[in-house]
């Protein structure tokens, strides 16, 4: 069988940049190099499309500078004409072919990658793609909106908030005192549109509370308050069914923190104060539930392909904090782990959400 053509596309615009590029050293390290051309293609941080080198330690995580996608004199053109075929330019205009893509994997985090909009540009290419639509996407990312479609669906979320930035400036008061009315302290501050706990905030004091409201708006236009809720941190990987099959959820994984205030992204990238343990020690009818609720939190933003669902279980049960529609593939990212204890290996996971999406119908996602 011949080789399928990948491209694998990450970076980007966010403040997530380096977080994906470790992302795309976990792929790099991981695809069957046999059923796999991989093209490998960065985003700078101003929304350059690059060729970038196949190489998993040039984009890992290290104790160094985090990884950065540059420009370096050679931009890539993408195919606006019905084909496939992927072309680099160099900066006199001389131009060749990177190959004809077969599918492209977006390891994109945060906004203009992970929120529809890079989604909707491989639509409007007419290409093959990982992961959820644009809508879904676009749903996921925003946690006000996610919030709303899954208590919509009777799925249990955090209690929170909304801030816009245009409603803080004209009147912090009524915010703070919607916030207070959230049940108490602590509270979480977050962007709205974010990811890997870039600008969040624990507030454990009301005279903290504008400063992290500032340190959210740094990120976003639009902030979530939410409720501390007291219980134990778990996750579960989901995956699409082939062929219509059913959505299958993976087994439970538990965060215990360790000398900080909750996971934050030193905890997850940089440091070992959080201990990921999985299996969680959950009955059997608890995770039977939790698999459940994550199954239909997916499907209330009409998942397709992959997520990672986060919850809360606290003494009133359950509650979703989070539905991430591209996890992290980083060696320390839960999602990998989750599969892999669920008894399906990396190689083998990155062939099935590949074959998710060649299996998708084109457009109107």
């Amino acid at each position: 069988m011949s080789k399928l053509n990948l491209v694998l596309l990450f970076g980007g615009r966010s403040s997530e940049h380096s977080i994906s590029c470790a992302t795309a050293a976990g792929v790099l390290g991981a695809i069957d190099r046999d059923r796999y051309n991989v093209i490998a293609v960065g985003i700078t941080q101003t929304g350059v499309f690059v060729p970038a080198v196949d190489d998993p330690n040039r984009w890992a995580l290290t104790s160094g500078p985090l990884p950065v996608v540059e420009f370096e004199g050679k931009t890539v053109i993408w195919p606006f004409d019905g084909g496939r075929e992927l072309m680099v330019q160099d900066e006199l205009g001389n131009r060749e072919s990177l190959g004809s893509m077969d599918v492209v994997f977006p390891v994109l985090h945060g906004p203009y990658g992970e929120d529809g909009t890079m989604q909707g540009f491989l639509e409007l290419v007419g290409v093959p793609y990982v992961g959820n639509g644009v809508f879904a996407s676009a749903a996921g990312m925003d946690k006000e909106f996610t919030k709303a479609l899954m208590l919509q669906a009777g799925v249990p979320a955090t209690p929170h908030v909304v801030i816009t930035s245009a409603k803080w400036l004209n009147d912090p008061e009524i915010a703070m005192a919607q916030s207070r009315q959230l049940g108490g302290l602590p509270l979480f501050v977050k962007p709205a549109r974010a990811g890997s706990s870039v600008g969040v905030s624990k507030v454990k004091d009301w005279a903290d509370f504008p400063q992290a409201v500032a340190t959210a708006l740094e990120h976003d236009s639009k902030v979530v308050v939410e409720h501390g809720l007291v219980g134990r941190e778990l996750e579960c990987a989901v995956l699409s069914g082939a062929n219509d099959s059913p959505t299958r959820v993976s087994v439970a994984g538990e965060i215990i923190m360790r000398g900080r205030e909750f996971y934050d992204f030193e905890a997850k990238y940089r440091d070992d104060s959080a201990e990921l343990v999985i299996p969680a020690k959950l009955s059997p009818d608890l995770l039977a539930q939790m698999q459940h609720l994550a199954a239909r939190a997916f499907a209330s933003i009409g998942g397709r392909g992959l997520a990672r669902v986060d919850f809360f279980l606290t003494a009133d049960g359950f509650f979703v904090n989070e539905i991430n529609t591209m996890p992290g593939f980083t060696p320390v990212s839960m999602y990998p782990k989750l599969w892999q204890a669920s008894g399906l290996g990396y190689a083998d996971l990155i062939d099935e959400l590949i074959g998710l999406a060649l299996e998708a119908p084109a457009g109107l996602s």
